[in-house]
């Protein structure tokens, strides 16, 4: 289960004040989100609802459910980097061993953030890139493109860093640019 995983991060909150564990508001705010909230009260309202049921479920000990305030505060010091390398060890821990002779492939794409742009501001709109598995159908990664650069760079330090084998990966044209097949990146095999 995800909560295994959750357990790995490090809580930035002193002992003396730590009522509710990071592992379970960070786990019910997903929870939440799927159920379509939007925003810290969202959250609240949906903790606050299931509350006894979650309280059974997953032996939490406290009398009374987190304010959205508390919510808001114990999210925003998470260390998103650090909760994106467990979901990260979350998703490949589901990959299946394939048969020797399937091919898998894992779709690779960037896609821009509906919304995420100002005008007022001049901010660019966010990217993201994302890899999904497609015989599992689970996303193994998603990285954010930095405002200055692409997706081909982004895409590159994944391959490297995720480091799977046996897989098809399947990309834009983009990727199919005579430079990128002259530059081998460490990991990477062509």
């Amino acid at each position: 289960m995800i909560l295994t995983f959750l357990d790995d991060l490090k809580d930035h909150r002193r002992l003396q004040g730590q009522r509710y564990e990071l592992k379970f508001i960070i786990m019910f705010s997903i929870m939440a989100f799927l159920s379509n909230a939007k925003s810290y009260r969202d959250i609240e309202r949906y903790i606050k609802s299931h509350f006894d049921t979650l309280k059974k479920d997953f032996g939490i000990k406290s009398k009374k459910p987190p304010g959205y305030t508390t919510i808001r505060n114990i999210l925003m010091g998470v260390d998103w980097q650090e909760l994106e390398g467990c979901f990260r060890a979350y998703t490949q821990s589901l990959l299946t061993v394939s048969e020797p002779e399937k091919i898998i492939a894992i779709a690779m794409d960037g896609k821009v953030l509906r919304g995420s742009f100002d005008n007022f501001q001049n901010k660019r709109a966010s990217q993201i890139v994302s890899m999904f598995e497609t015989e599992s159908k689970i996303i193994l990664a998603h990285e954010v493109i930095d405002e200055k650069t692409n997706e081909i760079p982004v895409i590159q330090a994944l391959l490297t860093d995720l480091e799977l084998e046996g897989y098809c990966y399947t990309m834009d044209a983009l990727h199919c640019q005579k430079k990128l097949l002259t530059q081998p990146r460490k990991g990477i095999k062509i």
